[in-house]
This record gives structure tokens, C-alpha cells and sequence, in this order.
């Protein structure tokens, strides 16, 4: 016989259960507020922006397209180069950083939009301004280096990272975390509920020996109380005495 579960039912499980549902929720709330705000190490992050462009000619007046895309298809190469030991090197020599090039090349990030001439250079890192500080090393560097490294001159730093009075972290977001933990801590409760009331095999009300047996419930035996005995109940004289024949009471 194939079972089919009502929304009525369903309602009822999660009604039985609620109490389960809200302690998860909030166990899971409480302990992602904790770790965000105690726990984890704010990270801040600071950008710089340059651009790559050829220098013109006192007789070019207008940009030549096929330079410009030129450009742009150097900014994947200049990418890797950013990133790539010969500049991080020295990047960590010159502010005198701990760790090596390939720790500091997971902490920037170089992005640019599609068929635009400017990149990003985005660093993230537990202090605000060694990270704006290693972002505008980063760009000056690489403004040297470039002329060197591929015997071109076409990279202009064209906006350094500033560092702001109240810089604000990235990460964690609190707010976030929590507001995930919430969602989190829902989709398990209601999980568990489901899964405690499959595991329960016992029987509670007339209905589940009616599904089970399929059989109709004749008659139910309700449970009877133990009555409390009376405490000051006057019991009868079982001694009086019989009156005999030809006596009356009270002589």
C-alpha cells in the first residue's frame, strides 16, 4: 500500500518539533555571531588601478584601434606578470615583508574589464595599510620593471591606494554569516525533525494501529486514574451489639 503524507501531517511534525527547529537555529546563530566577531581576523582590502596604453606620437591625433586592442590583450600577460616572482620579490624586499612571493601572490588579485585598457590591482590582507601599501609597491614596481622585462613603456599608475580614516574590513561579514547560519540552522532542524519522526516506530493513537493493520478500531480502553483514598471518612461500628428479641434500641 503506498503511504502519502498530508500537508496536515507534515504541519504536525514540524508543530511537534518546534522547540528542536528554534534550539538549532539558535545554537547555530550563537556560534557563527562568536566566531565572526571573536574569533576570525578582520581582513581589509585596498585597490590600485593602472593603465596600459602606448605612448603617441606628436602626429597621431587619434588612438589607433589596432593598438588599443593590442593593449588589452597585454593586460592577460601583465596579469601573470604582477603576480609572478620578479616583481613580488621585490615588492617584499622593499617593505621588508615576512613570507615568500607565492603567500603574497594569494593576497592580490588583478582584474580588468572586458576591452578596458585599466586593470586593478586588488590586495586583501589583516592590516589596512600594509594592504594599500603593498598595492602601490606593487604598481610601482611593475612601472619599472615592465620597460626590462618586455622592452615596452606603456604602463601608467592611474590611481593609487589611499588609505581611509575609518577603513572598514571585508571580511567576515557578520551580518552574513549569521544571516546564513539562520538558513543553516532552519534546513537542519527541520531535517532532523523529518528524520526523528521516520525513525519512531511506536504506536500513539488509534489511527496508526488503523494504517498499520488496516483494520477498524472496535473500542479504545481509556487509562483509569488510581482515586486517592479518603483520608476522614467515619467507618461504620462493626461491634455494636445485636439486639436481642423483646429489645429495642436506645434501651
Amino acid at each position: 500500500m503506498e503511504e502519502t503524507i498530508s500537508l496536515r501531517e507534515l504541519f504536525a511534525v514540524l508543530r511537534k518539533r518546534l522547540w528542536l527547529i528554534v534550539l538549532i537555529t539558535i545554537i547555530a546563530a550563537t556560534v557563527s555571531a562568536v566566531i565572526s566577531f571573536f574569533v576570525l581576523t578582520p581582513v581589509y582590502e585596498s585597490k590600485t588601478q593602472i593603465l596600459v596604453n602606448q605612448a603617441k606620437s606628436d602626429e597621431q591625433l587619434l588612438y589607433n584601434t589596432q593598438a588599443v586592442q593590442t593593449n588589452v590583450q597585454l593586460i592577460n600577460t601583465y596579469n601573470d606578470i604582477i603576480k609572478s616572482p620578479a616583481i613580488l620579490d621585490k615588492v617584499i624586499k622593499e617593505l621588508k615583508l615576512d613570507g615568500s612571493a607565492a603567500s603574497l601572490s594569494g593576497q592580490i588579485q588583478v582584474t580588468s574589464a572586458q576591452n578596458s585598457q585599466v586593470a586593478q590591482i586588488v590586495v586583501q590582507d589583516t592590516s589596512a595599510k600594509r594592504a594599500a601599501d603593498i598595492a602601490n609597491t606593487t604598481a610601482s614596481v611593475f612601472q619599472k620593471q615592465v620597460p626590462k622585462l618586455m622592452n615596452v613603456d606603456n604602463v601608467k599608475v592611474l590611481s593609487k591606494a589611499a588609505l581611509g580614516e575609518n577603513p572598514s574590513p571585508v571580511k567576515p561579514q557578520p551580518l552574513m554569516n549569521v544571516a546564513i547560519a539562520i538558513v543553516v540552522g532552519l534546513m537542519v532542524g527541520v531535517g532532523l525533525s523529518f528524520l526523528l519522526e521516520y525513525l519512531d516506530n511506536t504506536l500513539k493513537t488509534e489511527q496508526d494501529i488503523e494504517n498499520i493493520l488496516e483494520l477498524p478500531v472496535m473500542g479504545v480502553i481509556t487509562t483509569i486514574k488510581d482515586v486517592p483514598k479518603a483520608t476522614n471518612v467515619q467507618r461504620p461500628d462493626l461491634t455494636a451489639r445485636v439486639p436481642q428479641r423483646g429489645e429495642t434500641f436506645g434501651s
